[in-house]
C-alpha cells in the first residue's frame, strides 16, 4: 500500500495575507469613523 500525497484543501487560503470580509468591513468601518472624528467628512453627510 502506498500512501497518496496529501491534496490541498479547496478552501485553502491562497495568500497569508488575505483578509475576510468580516475584517473587511471592520476596517473600513474604523477609517469611516476616523474620517469622522477628525472632521473630513461634514457632519451634514453623517445620519
Amino acid at each position: 500500500m502506498t500512501n497518496p500525497e496529501p491534496q490541498p484543501s479547496p478552501t485553502a487560503p491562497e495568500s497569508r495575507f488575505a483578509v475576510n470580509e468580516d475584517w473587511a468591513a471592520t476596517i473600513l468601518g474604523l477609517a469611516l469613523l476616523g474620517l469622522v472624528l477628525a472632521g473630513a467628512i461634514p457632519a451634514g453627510l453623517v445620519p
